[in-house]
């Protein structure tokens, strides 16, 4: 099934951009879709229906869907380190897990100061291996995406962890409700959505992995959740319209409409410049004239 792109150019520096004439719409069985990420090694797309607790595979070459893993803990955001390895937010567990090459789960997270999580919701890894992850509490306030609860923690933050750790570090707890994140193409900032503030906020980072200054707000008033950033270094946000990219400052460049509500995007494909974005009930793609930061 396809349906017309609709690309808005709103700044001339993307004068240059193309993209497929249709999106390809690869699934639309889903409750809420969330979580995608991509995995080089395998050709295959890994993406959450968080509701329906399972988590699905799209094989890049056949285009089939299958489940990957029911029931998934209601796992919701997920990335694959650089050398392949699966990193999972668990809603369900309140927990971040890896799956090693062996098959193996490691849990990486599951408390700070002794008390548990919220409910980890998206994470990133840094080219040092250090795994950064956000902790509102979506996965706690109802059954709807995980098991209603009363959280441990007094706030909802952003964590640090490093190898052989046995707890996260707090980062910030700046936020009403952190979201996705995403480093800048020199890991000089992380980018952060607050949904609740409806927000995109960068926090610039030190040399040795911790905030150098506080949240700066870069874009706001679209429906945040998710966000990836590209080669050039600018931000795709997955909206409430469908996918809006901003450079580096937080103008806005470019508009991507959807049929409704985006909740996360992911760069795909062998020269990751297949743009999958999960969209309330389904999973769109289209091949554009971008790449994804690798």
């Amino acid at each position: 099934m396809q349906i017309p792109t609709q690309l808005t150019i709103i700044d001339d520096r993307m004068q240059h951009v193309r993209a497929d004439a249709h999106y390809t719409v690869c699934y639309t069985n889903g409750k809420w879709l969330e979580g995608p990420s991509y995995s080089a090694q395998g050709r295959y797309l890994l993406f959450s229906d968080i509701p329906n607790d399972r988590t699905l595979r799209l094989d890049e070459m056949s285009g089939a869907v299958t489940v990957f893993d029911e029931p998934s803990r209601f796992a919701n955001g997920r990335t694959h380190d650089r050398t392949g390895r699966l990193v999972t937010c668990l809603h369900g567990d309140r927990s971040v897990v890896r799956r090693e090459h062996d098959g193996r789960e490691v849990t990486i997270a599951a408390t700070y100061g002794g008390r548990r999580l919220n409910s980890p919701n998206d994470v990133v890894v840094s080219s040092r291996g250090d795994i950064w992850f956000t902790d509102p509490t979506y996965g706690i306030l109802s059954d709807y995406e995980g098991h209603e609860s009363v959280p441990d923690q007094d706030v909802r933050g952003l964590y640090r962890w490093t190898e052989g750790s046995a707890e996260p570090v707090l980062v910030s707890s700046e936020f009403i409700q952190p979201n996705g994140l995403a480093f800048a193409d020199d890991e000089s900032r992380l980018f952060v959505v607050d949904s609740e503030r409806d927000t995109i906020s960068a926090l610039t980072l030190d040399t040795g992995g911790g905030v150098h200054a506080r949240r700066t707000v870069v874009a706001d008033g679209l429906g945040f959740d998710g966000i990836r950033v590209d080669a050039a270094g600018r931000i795709w946000a997955a909206t409430r319209d469908g996918v809006s990219c901003f450079d580096g400052e937080g103008s806005e460049l470019l508009r991507m409409s959807l049929p409704e509500p985006a909740s996360n995007l992911e760069f795909g494909g062998r020269q990751r410049n297949v743009l999958h974005v999960t969209a309330t009930t389904s999973l769109y793609s289209v091949r554009m004239s971008v790449r994804g930061r690798s």
